[in-house]
């Protein structure tokens, strides 16, 4: 148990330090800095190239946060086999079953993204020029 707590632990703080090496550029500002060297257009143009990296972030999230529930659902399944009324089951295939759906998020978000981007070529023309019957 004490094992396992370290473990949460190194993960926790190897998320944070990830997440706080790769935050510094979405705070490196475009330019003047102040108010006067602010306007709407650059607070827009500034956040969309800081977002512009936030897919790419979730993806990496989401496949270290797979593979640690994976492997930490393989060991409750070790638990279960050694130790079967103290350890059910269940914990073991939960977590085995998230980890697969979270490795499996960043291809089906991209089948998604593909899937939206080819059918937005329909235009007015194309809908006026549907009939229904004869």
């Amino acid at each position: 148990m004490k094992q396992l707590k370290k473990f949460y632990y190194t993960m926790g703080v190897s998320m944070t330090m990830g997440l706080m090496g790769l935050s510094h550029t979405a705070h490196a500002g475009g330019g003047g800095g102040g108010a006067s060297g602010s306007s709407a257009n650059s607070i827009a143009e500034t956040l969309t190239e800081s977002i512009a990296q936030l897919p790419s972030l979730i993806s990496a999230l989401s496949y270290l946060a797979g593979v640690t529930l994976g492997t930490l659902g393989v060991l409750k399944i070790k638990d279960h086999v050694e130790n079967p009324q103290q350890t059910p089951l269940k914990d073991g295939a939960v977590r085995l079953a998230t980890g697969g759906a979270l490795l499996a998020l960043p291809t089906i978000f991209s089948a998604m993204v593909t899937a939206v981007d080819e059918g937005t070529n329909i235009t007015q023309q194309d809908i006026n020029a549907i009939s229904f019957g004869s």
